[in-house]
């Protein structure tokens, strides 16, 4: 059985598109990176700690637990989730008509606690936004929950003016490598 550590609905919507069937865990897992620890680094190790409470929690022995982390990185600084509409708004301030990397990480638990790892990262380039544009998105409260306080696939995307990458890995999941990771696993 499949079991995805994450109630992020996006998450969800796009394991839906791999075609598996799965059950999704309700977990709290912290979030915080450490004093020294790049941001890549990070976002995997966020990834992994999902997966490996999600395997604690379940113990199936055919269990494959899939958890996930993607992260907004600019100038070598993780933008996490905004903690409200000023957080959002000074965000999205930073990476207006700038370039920022979008790592998204995967790390699948399986048979014999065996870990299997896979990153996708993501070059996103965003227009220059008015101080109006960026206040008239966050009113929508879209960019709340969102790492960097956007969704790619929601209303930010007319400001995307390139993206390098993985689409699916912007939104929070990537699907090539779990498509692949999933295979390794006889999952898919």
């Amino acid at each position: 059985m499949l079991y995805l550590a994450s109630q992020s609905p996006r998450r969800a919507e796009l394991l839906i598109r791999l075609g598996v069937t799965f059950r999704v865990l309700a977990l709290d897992v912290p979030e915080v990176r450490g004093a020294h620890e790049y941001a890549d680094e990070y976002v995997c190790r966020v990834a992994r700690d999902k997966a490996l409470a999600g395997w604690n929690a379940v113990m199936e022995a055919d269990a494959v637990v899939l958890g996930a982390d993607t992260e907004v990185i600019l100038d070598g600084r993780v933008l996490g989730k905004p903690v409200d509409d000023p957080d959002a708004v000074a965000m999205l301030r930073r990476l207006a008509g700038r370039t920022h990397r979008v790592v998204s990480a995967i790390c699948a638990v399986g048979p014999g606690k065996e870990i299997r790892e896979a990153v996708a990262v993501s070059q996103v380039s965003f227009a220059t936004m008015s101080e109006q544009d960026i206040i008239a998105y966050v009113a929508t409260q879209e960019p709340m929950g969102k790492a960097g306080a956007y969704a790619i696939q929601g209303r930010v995307e007319r400001f995307v003016t390139h993206l390098s990458g993985s689409y699916s890995g912007v939104m929070g999941l990537p699907l090539y490598e779990t498509s692949q990771l999933l295979q390794t696993y006889g999952v898919l």
